[in-house]
């Protein structure tokens, strides 16, 4: 696995690679100020030609509609490549956001890292 951390902003980000995913592991808050950051890093890792990517919010506090617009748009972005934004999250404040605007039927979440490396192996 490849680490690259980058920092700011009240987020803190750090990229790996595992199996054919690039995984976005973010810790701190996802919010109005710091959700640019995220948006970078996934259009950097399109622009890199990843273009299945998973974002880790395990170690989330808080997530507002902006951050949340960022993963939408970055879906979105995705898919015009064939794509995929996966999420892990086990955090139910977290989830509850997704289940509430009916994003759990757009993204693929993990309930942990280990879930998805099972689904990895599947693939």
């Amino acid at each position: 696995m490849d680490n690259d951390e980058r920092e700011g902003a009240g987020l803190d980000v750090v990229l790996e690679s595992v199996g054919n995913f690039s995984l976005i592991g973010l810790s701190g808050e996802v919010d109005v100020y710091s959700a640019p950051k995220l948006r970078e890093t996934i259009k950097d890792l399109v622009d890199d030609g990843k273009y299945n990517i998973v974002v880790d919010l395990e170690k989330v506090a808080f997530l507002d509609s902006t951050g949340l617009g960022v993963l939408v748009g970055g879906l979105k972005r995705l898919k015009h490549h064939d794509g995929e934004l996966g999420i892990i999250c086990a955090q139910e404040k977290i989830l509850r956001i997704f289940r509430i605007t009916g994003l759990t039927k757009v993204f693929p979440i993990y309930r942990s890292r280990d879930e998805l490396l099972a689904n990895v192996e599947e693939a």
